[in-house]
């Protein structure tokens, strides 16, 4: 017989103890007798998965090359925006030739490291890169680097990340917003023209507020989320920030369109546009704008804000535009419902799901989950406070109350779109302010647990409802407070972006 040398199995059979510590960790209970028995039965399907781990890895492509790059000083890094330097050239034409871009640090890059905002990722480098990044590639742009982000994008504010506060372009003592806050900051400087950042809650569209650029969360699946760290894949967006709206359009028509099954979010029939196109008019006089009655009536509502976003909107009036009031009374539930989605869903996919989960045809990254199942196991007490209290919540919600009210949420969210979709029957866009009060100091250092997790989510009351409906929602700067930045967000019907950019540009040309 020929010699057959030894080979450590990818896959254990659980010895005795752990088989019985199994069982009761379901609610069954087995006799000693039992439970060897049902042992045995795992050794064949065991071998199953030690067979199919001998199979090649299925990955995404890495079609330029790249040097490492380098996480850069405090002196270079002034507003702590990096989180790692690069620049990877993409091909020599396209639309985005000469365009620097940087990714939020939950988009892959291959050979760049990535953590995601938090100290339980750090030292985790994918090897492969995220659709969005080739697309950017492929149309000839640069991708500058990665920009920091809250730890687990669990926070509309920029104090949580690991690496420390990012601070507010305009006011450093100031929120730059979160969680896509680096890509914010970096754009509203100038030192890239362009970011792609996650929005799960509003987290591209309130540090585009905060930092006075233009930020998009376009509808629900248009961009492609492969390769990207999820939170839960039915809120889960990508998105353009930009300066500008132009330079926004051009971003998105270079990332949108279906990506060949690969994201489970995405319809097969997704087509992406030329977006750069509905720039071209003279006059808005076709357009019906409604201002969301909801909108401007919120607890956390300052009035201060509200008449600058309604001036702001009168302006367009200029463009001939029609404005008028309209009302969705059940807007004010948007942050229930997501919250009583969003806490199981970060229990169960972002973090025992190792940002894939289960359930679906898409790509799931094997290195990113076994990253992140080893970084909670061993470093659970580095999650910051908004991730522990989310999760605890989220296991609670489910083993208790058995996921009812994940699944009631859920089935609600289309009663929400529905009542939208009516009043786009009667205008284009929908506008409101997009955080209700002024951007907030920084956190303080010695901030209790309830401050750090209250404070960091009392800014999504008029976002929220937007992942939950699908429809896309664009920021732009509707002028300053106290030298701080104010957003104006615009709604559109679903897969309707050409018209929210026409608006938005021509709100842009009359001016602050």
């Amino acid at each position: 017989m020929a010699h057959v040398p030894y080979s450590s199995p990818p896959v254990r059979l659980p010895s005795i103890n752990k088989t019985k510590e199994l069982s009761q960790r379901i609610g069954i209970d087995l006799s000693e007798e039992e439970v060897a028995e049902y042992r045995d039965l795992m050794k064949d399907i065991i071998g199953c998965y030690n067979e199919i781990e001998k199979l090649p890895e299925i990955t995404l492509p890495v079609k330029y090359p790249r040097l490492p790059g380098y996480r850069p000083t405090a002196e270079e890094n002034p507003l702590n925006a990096w989180y790692w330097k690069i620049n990877i050239s993409g091909a020599p034409k396209g639309i985005l030739r000469g365009k620097r871009i940087v990714m939020k640090d939950t988009i892959a890059v291959s050979g760049v490291p990535m953590m995601g905002g938090s100290w339980v990722m750090e030292g985790y480098v994918p090897e492969f890169d995220a659709t969005v990044v080739t697309r950017v590639l492929d149309a000839g742009g640069t991708i500058a680097g990665k920009a920091v982000c809250e730890d687990w994008c669990l926070s509309g504010v920029s104090y949580m990340a690991a690496k420390g506060p990012t601070l507010n372009p305009c006011v450093n003592t100031h929120s730059a917003g979160g969680s896509s806050s680096g890509c914010a900051v970096l754009v509203a400087k100038g030192e890239v023209d362009m970011a792609i950042g996650g929005d799960q809650g509003g987290s591209i569209r309130l540090p585009a507020s905060c930092c006075g650029i233009v930020g998009l969360k376009p509808t629900h699946g248009l961009v492609p989320y492969t390769g990207a760290q999820a939170m839960e894949p039915t809120t889960d967006h990508l998105g353009p920030m930009a300066k500008n709206v132009k330079d926004c359009a051009l971003l998105l028509e270079a990332i949108a369109g279906y990506d060949d099954g690969l994201d489970q979010r995405q319809n097969p029939t997704i087509v992406g546009e030329k977006y750069t196109d509905a720039l071209k008019f003279k006059t808005l006089d076709n357009i019906t704008i409604g201002l969301l009655k909801e909108g401007f009536e919120q607890d956390n509502s300052e009035q201060v804000v509200n008449e600058l976003v309604r001036t702001a909107l009168q302006k367009i009036t200029k463009m001939k535009a029609t404005v008028t009031d309209v009302s969705v009374p059940l807007h004010k539930q948007g942050p229930n419902m997501w919250l009583c989605m969003g806490h199981q869903a970060i229990a169960d996919t972002m973090l025992r799901g190792g940002c894939f989960g289960s359930g679906h045809k898409g790509f799931y990254s094997i290195s990113m989950m076994d990253a992140v199942g080893r970084g909670i196991q061993s470093q659970a007490d580095d999650l910051p406070p908004p991730v522990k209290s989310a999760w605890m919540l989220g296991e609670y919600m489910k083993h208790e109350y058995r996921g009812r009210f994940y699944g009631k949420a859920q089935n609600l969210r289309r009663l929400l779109r529905a009542e939208f979709d009516k009043v786009f029957q009667e205008v284009d866009v929908i506008a409101m302010p997009t955080i209700p009060f002024r951007t907030p100091e920084l956190q303080r250092k010695g901030a209790s647990i309830s401050e750090l997790v209250n404070n960091g989510g009392n800014n999504l009351t008029n976002t929220f409802t937007f992942n939950l409906t699908g429809h896309p929602a664009l920021t732009i700067n509707a002028g300053f407070i106290d030298g701080l930045p104010v957003g104006m967000m615009l709604v559109g019907r679903m897969f309707d972006e050409k018209t929210l950019l026409k608006v938005a540009h021509g709100y842009e040309q009359l001016g602050q």
